[in-house]
């Protein structure tokens, strides 16, 4: 009697499924496709953020009922990029980002939307913004915060100008850096990287590269195209970058900080519908008088609401007026909310909304 092989009878349990679940996919993919012919008629966009978080939502509440064994992050990926392909056959989506390709912003959107979308890198914040403001860019994605470095400026200055942009969605990412090369670790004999990530490495390089001559350059990305251009170059940099310019990580997590993280605003033309689990981004000066912020602060107290954040910018118009940047626990649909922006107002020369959107309560 032949030999019964239990991993191949296994492995034909694994074929099977896999044939029932690319049948499920397609056949979800052509709900897809109808829904994009109803959004297209009304005018809808294609990527709704409150739908977004109600699909991880019930993946995550139907793992659970299901007992696993696999955890929410792996169908949390795996749902983020069968998301991504829904974009793709409903309209091609065009995200914008800070390049060049292979940089952390370009990590971010990757993560957050997907490979199935068209991800455009650009010069600078403020392009995102104008790209976005314009229609050229469907959403675009900026950093707002590092949790080492604090408040990103040239984003926070991009909103005082660009009014007619919104936040729709926020992403949080673990901002890991590598060790990026050709070359054997013997052999480095530079490494190249921003100012700001070779500081963040500052401990790591002195305690393992100490006699290596360390460049700084424009981005990690650029870091990446000269270590796979010269001989017994590095660079520091990000796992997308590797990927990108073809090169071997020889050292990971490198970074002095192992809780680095930075979050992103996904911005776009459309306001975020509420969810229930939503934040809110506002900007406001106060009136000339003492305890005016203190005032705005105490409405907020009152109408219970907890602000996450609270950040400063010259406003550029006279001196010593600063701009507030916000952001509050919930939405401006939410009645407290409103009650309290009524109020607050009251206590501002300027108050504008930056859009308000579901909380990320995960780091990707």
């Amino acid at each position: 009697m032949p030999e019964v092989d239990p991993l191949a009878d296994l492995r034909a349990k694994i074929d099977a499924l896999d044939h029932r679940i690319v049948e499920l996919l397609n056949a979800r993919a052509r709900v897809v496709v109808d829904i994009g012919k109803v959004k297209h008629q009304s005018g809808a966009p294609i990527y709704a953020p409150d739908r977004e978080k109600v699909v991880l939502d019930r993946i995550r509440q139907a793992n659970a009922a299901v007992g696993g064994p696999l955890p929410n992050a792996c169908l949390d990926a795996i749902y983020r990029e069968l998301m991504s392909g829904s974009f793709a056959l409903e309209k091609p989506l065009r995200i914008a980002y800070l390049g060049p390709r292979g940089s952390y912003s370009h990590l971010a959107s990757t993560k957050k939307f997907g490979a199935s979308v068209e991800h455009e890198p650009v010069a600078d914040i403020a392009t995102v913004f104008d790209e976005v403001a314009r229609g050229h860019a469907d959403l675009g994605i900026v950093p707002i915060e590092n949790s080492t470095i604090g408040g990103i400026v040239e984003t926070m200055d991009a909103f005082l100008e660009y009014r007619n942009v919104t936040i729709v969605a926020e992403v949080q990412i673990a901002i890991h850096m590598h060790l990026l090369a050709v070359c054997a670790p013997g052999d480095v004999k530079v490494v190249y990287s921003k100012p700001e990530v070779l500081d963040q490495c500052r401990k790591w390089l002195a305690a393992t590269l100490r006699d290596v001559k360390k460049v700084p350059v424009a981005s990690s990305s650029r870091a990446a195209e000269l270590a796979a251009e010269e001989p017994n170059s590095a660079a520091i940099g990000a796992s997308l970058a590797a990927e990108m310019y073809g090169l071997k990580t020889l050292f990971a997590n490198i970074e002095d900080n192992a809780n680095n993280v930075t979050r992103f605003f996904a911005i776009g033309r459309q306001p975020a519908r509420r969810t229930g689990d939503d934040k809110t981004s506002l900007i406001f000066t106060t009136a000339h008088k003492s305890g005016a912020l203190v005032d705005v602060l105490d409405v907020f107290r009152r109408h219970g609401i907890n602000l996450t954040n609270i950040d400063t910018r010259p406003s550029q118009k006279r001196n010593f007026e600063y701009y507030f940047f916000t952001d509050l626990i919930g939405h401006t649909d939410d009645e407290t909310v409103k009650r309290a922006l009524d109020e607050v107002r009251g206590h501002c020369l300027q108050l504008a909304v930056l859009g308000s959107f579901p909380r990320a309560n995960e780091t990707l």
